[in-house]
């Protein structure tokens, strides 16, 4: 990368930002997005949810502890673009194995640093989610515009088939003593690891796999995972996933695999004029009257109003700053799911007593 090299960021509305190359010289368009966590950069990054959007750090330094191949979530950075304040080229931590900067080139990861964070965030608060484009290579508006105006909208935009395995692979522990297939719209790592921890035989299958396929695998218990992308649009998933629900073996959801379970029984989803991402947000469990405070990356909600004619649906969890639903449970089955992350990484562990949960459910349909 050239020393201060220059770079633009320009919104679907118009406004310009004007700062410094960082990762890869070059262009990225996508939905622009903020994420308010201090901790975990590299976590995120990697995150397969987060795939199609340009994402605003709101820390002021990023990059200044390096990487490590230990704090990955999928194989590869996933956002399409990073927009920092003060960018790091290099790092402090001595168990670092390289600079962000470094792994930023290695996957073609476009961004910009040296702009006001702060004023860039408040404009989307108040403007609402919309798609943007990052160049050092391209400086004219004009040129810039008509490439943005190519960007797809998330709304509508099926990107889970992006990164979902190809072929099903399996983790285990030396001793399983259940044995999950996990739908993988975009799995995070944490999630099969937090199952294999608790003693999970764990097959990760391809999203577009039939339930044949799945129940191949003799499983006791079925994980969604997380994802990218509007989950409206994900008819086959929907569909196999009330074919999931119909069995009677216990189900957890996890974020996209939450909201599709919600589709699957009828619910609908609604685009948020701004999604929740960061690692402090405040949730209540309305069956034990605790808070927790969670990790969470998503743009898309289960509407409360959907689950209001549903008798067979009960919300579990709230969202305690807009009142969003932030977890169900089916009645009459050992079904479940949530908005948020339980198995975060970096970011609080308050909640992964849903995987406890989880298992005892499986400890239930095993004694039977």
């Amino acid at each position: 990368m050239q020393p201060q090299q220059a770079a633009i960021l320009l919104l679907a509305d118009g406004t310009v930002f004007k700062g410094t190359a960082i990762g890869k010289i070059g262009t990225t368009g996508g939905e622009i997005a903020f994420n308010t966590g201090m901790t975990g950069y590299q976590e995120v990054f990697t995150d397969p949810s987060y795939l199609g959007q340009l994402l605003i750090m709101t820390t002021a330094h990023i990059g200044n502890y390096g990487v490590h191949a230990e704090e990955i979530e999928s194989d590869s950075i996933k956002i399409a673009g990073l927009i920092t304040k003060k960018f790091s080229n290099g790092f402090s931590r001595s168990a670092a194995e390289g600079s962000l900067q470094e792994l930023m080139e290695k996957n073609g990861t476009v961004g910009i640093s040296d702009i006001d964070t702060r004023a860039l965030v408040r404009h989307i608060r108040n403007k609402g989610a919309m798609n943007a484009i990052i160049s050092s290579e391209i400086l004219d508006i004009a040129q810039l515009q008509e490439q943005l105006n190519e960007v797809p909208s998330m709304e509508g935009l099926e990107l889970s088939s992006r990164v979902s395995t190809k072929e099903a692979y399996e983790v285990a522990p030396e001793n399983p003593q259940f044995r999950v297939s996990l739908i993988d719209f975009g799995v995070k790592k944490n999630i099969v690891r937090c199952l294999v921890e608790r003693g999970c035989h764990v097959k990760v299958f391809p999203m577009n796999s039939s339930k044949a396929e799945l129940d191949s695998f003799k499983p006791d218990g079925y994980m969604l995972s997380n994802g990218p992308g509007d989950p409206s649009v994900m008819a086959q998933s929907i569909a196999l996933v009330k074919e999931i629900v119909q069995d009677n073996k216990p189900v957890f959801g996890i974020c996209l695999g939450h909201q599709i379970l919600g589709l699957s029984q009828g619910l609908q989803t609604i685009k948020m004029f701004n999604g929740h991402r960061g690692i402090n947000h405040p949730i209540l469990n309305l069956r034990t009257g605790k808070g927790e405070i969670t990790s969470q990356n998503h743009g898309f909600v289960i509407s409360n109003e959907s689950i209001s004619s549903n008798q067979n649906i009960e919300i579990t969890h709230e969202h305690l700053n807009d009142h969003t639903v932030a977890g169900i449970a089916l009645k009459n089955k050992p079904v479940f799911s949530v908005q948020y992350h339980p198995e975060a990484s970096a970011g609080p562990h308050d909640s992964r007593y849903l995987f406890d949960d989880f298992i005892h459910h499986m400890q239930q349909f095993k004694s039977l």
